[in-house]
């Protein structure tokens, strides 16, 4: 059966023949699948029946489809070595030998532990060429995206559920094309061969970063503009997709195999091979963590620039006469200290533009991080660096629990538990006076004793050690004249 096919092959692909193009490998590849798929049901249905009736285990479909791949390996020995140095014509017979492969084996059967094309593309020679191609398209496919006009742009902007991540179509046309390097080595019939690819977009993750965060530093100086956040959404998605793979069975096993390598060649310290073993790291550790090191300055530039500007704003507000400022009895409805307003505007429109620009889990990080900063900010030059009578100690509570924490109550239920200095101090310099002339007196009589925990929860107070406490209470301008 197979004999007048092999002639039929031999004569329109060998030779001079108008079929035999060297850079029409699909067309071979098609006649061989097209042969295998007109025999199928008379090998199945006629031959099949006859060779089990003698009790032979050879199975008809499968060896029909044997004796032609063989032409297929005969074809490729002989065409590769001629194409081995034109990129694009080697590149797109890499490209047609996988997708017959893939059909070969998902729509026929075809065993993986046959004879397959992924043999000859493994060999040395034409597998380092493969190498090197994948490497040279990828980063001429990097070059263009990076330059193209949509780069920073997520594709998905107007669709608000799909848009989480806020992903810019560079970032994610960029791991597309990881995704498809894996969809072709992933056959690959050894683990050494599967190790190099995965190698190369280690590599390539790598020159993407350096490239991320060149495009970066053009724009520090605008560390809240379009793109800087984009650059940032690009460096988390990254990463986010990088360690999601990681728990990817396939590259769990490929941790195996480099874990057997390393182990080989004493290329790994006993923590290191013992981390890799039990999975406590992956095989994209390395990238991931350099991944995060950027996100986490280029998140800190960010912070800092804001609270920057925060602290500009503040400085009327650091000015406030807190010392004489009416109590609440004088005023007829408590509002909000005019100084304290170019503050909250700063915060309040900066907030709201980054929430726009940075995906969730960026934006939560931004704002818990300024928060710490502002709370000690508050804390030290604010609230340290003034004294207060009861107006001002009213004026304060309200400026921070009914303006300032509100502000974050959008991002949390309960904005004041991330001002824990701020809070405190508050509780401390409103406290009616008898309340804290009873805490003053049990914090002197526990001096040089173990601190009046008990005493200060009772008041609300958790985060502030003793001393701090002694300190704000003596901030207090309204005691009592006892003549001491």
């Amino acid at each position: 059966m197979l004999t007048p096919l092999q002639k039929r092959f031999r004569y329109h692909f060998r030779g001079n023949r108008q079929t035999n193009v060297i850079s029409k490998p699909e067309w071979y590849l098609a006649q061989v699948l097209l042969w295998i798929g007109n025999h199928t049901q008379f090998l199945d249905e006629k031959i099949q029946p006859i060779l089990d009736k003698v009790g032979s285990s050879v199975n008809a479909r499968l060896e029909f489809s044997r004796g032609l791949m063989m032409l297929i390996l005969e074809k490729l020995a002989a065409d590769i070595p001629c194409l081995l140095y034109d990129d694009n014509l080697f590149c797109h017979l890499v490209d047609e030998v996988l997708l017959f492969e893939k059909e070969l084996h998902s729509v026929h059967g075809y065993p993986s532990t046959f004879a397959n094309c992924m043999h000859i593309l493994s060999e040395e020679t034409c597998f380092q060429r493969w190498l090197t191609v994948e490497r040279k398209f990828a980063l001429q496919k990097m070059d263009s995206m990076l330059s193209s006009e949509a780069a920073w742009i997520s594709q998905y902007k107007d669709i608000t559920d799909v848009d989480e991540m806020k992903v810019p179509d560079c970032a994610e046309t960029f791991m597309t094309l990881l995704l498809v390097i894996t969809g072709k080595y992933k056959n690959l019939p050894t683990a050494s061969r599967k190790l190099q690819f995965l190698e190369l977009q280690k590599d390539l993750v790598d020159d993407f970063r350096i490239r991320l965060t060149q495009v970066m530093k053009e724009e520090t100086r605008a560390s809240l503009g379009f793109r800087y956040c984009a650059i940032l959404n690009a460096v988390n998605y990254i990463s986010a997709v990088l360690a999601d793979w990681a728990d990817n069975v396939f590259f769990l096993q490929l941790q195996q195999a480099a874990l057997e390598v390393f182990a080989e060649n004493n290329t790994l310290s006993k923590l290191q091979l013992g981390q890799l073993a039990s999975m406590e790291s992956s095989v994209f550790d390395d990238m991931i963590n350099l991944l995060e090191r950027l996100k986490h300055d280029m998140l800190t530039r960010q912070v800092d620039h804001v609270f920057r500007e925060v602290k500009d704003a503040a400085k009327l507000y650091k000015k406030e006469r807190w010392l004489s400022l009416p109590s609440q009895s004088e005023q007829a409805v408590m509002s909000l200290s005019s100084s304290a307003c170019p503050l909250l505007l700063t915060l309040r429109d900066r907030l709201l533009q980054l929430e726009q620009q940075l995906c969730f889990s960026l934006f939560k990080v931004f704002w818990q991080m300024l928060v710490e900063k502002l709370d000690i900010y508050i804390y030290q030059e604010i609230i340290l660096a003034n004294h207060f009578n009861e107006g001002g100690a009213a004026q304060l509570h309200f400026d921070m629990t009914r303006n300032l924490f509100p502000l974050f109550s959008h991002y949390c239920k309960r904005p004041e538990n991330y001002f824990k200095h701020v809070k405190e101090a508050c509780i401390l310099l409103n406290l009616n006076v008898g309340s804290a002339l009873l805490l003053r007196d049990v914090l002197q009589s526990t001096s040089g004793q173990p601190p009046a925990t008990a005493a200060l929860n009772e008041v609300g107070i958790y985060k502030l050690a003793q001393q701090d406490v002694e300190i704000l209470l003596n901030l207090r301008t309204n005691w009592p004249n006892t003549g001491k």
